[in-house]
């Protein structure tokens, strides 16, 4: 018995310790930007991206407990955009688009802006940080309705920063009552 307690007391500092290697991490490859909650959330049914219902949480999934989106909403939606690479050491403008195209499976559910919300097409992520916002402000139709709308938004980049291609793209789902 006396040997099997020396035996885990003398293991005990081989399994709290081990060799690490000191590497200077730096990023290799193109600086690109992309949408945080498309990154942490799973995409939504039709689409190859993430359709948020509620405030998306910076930097962690949306939980279920989050702020539902709705006409009423009055506080403006904002969705951070992460810079993936190195710092700039001045502001950058990136610009994006509202979808179009991609619009929900019925025309009808497609947000129409200056009636279901409003937007600009660029936003900036400031020197020397690494996040930005886009900004949408929630305009209340009047009438209530059970059919939501959707804005599908498209980060375009600018001449340094490129979108990410699997991490570009994010609908907002503005409920109607």
């Amino acid at each position: 018995m006396k040997n099997i307690i020396a035996c885990v007391l003398l293991s005990i500092p081989v399994l709290f310790s081990s060799c690490i290697k000191e590497m200077n991490k730096t990023f290799e490859g193109n600086t690109v930007v992309e949408f945080d909650a498309t990154v942490l959330n799973s995409a939504t049914t039709p689409f190859a991206y993430h359709v948020t219902t509620r405030v998306p949480t910076y930097g962690y999934p949306t939980p279920t407990t989050a702020a539902l989106i709705t006409r009423t909403t009055t506080t403006p939606v904002k969705l951070r955009v992460n810079l993936v690479g190195p710092q700039r050491s001045t502001d950058q403008t990136i610009t994006y688009k509202v979808i179009t195209d991609a619009a929900p499976a019925s025309p009808n559910l497609l947000a129409v802006a200056g009636t279901h919300y409003t937007t600009n097409t660029s936003f900036v992520i400031p020197a020397n940080t690494s996040f930005g916002e886009v900004t949408i402000n929630i305009v209340n139709p009047g009438t209530s309705s059970t059919s939501p709308r959707e804005v599908h938004l498209e980060l375009v980049g600018n001449a340094e920063i490129k979108p990410s291609e699997n991490y570009k793209r994010l609908g907002v789902r503005i409920a109607q009552n």
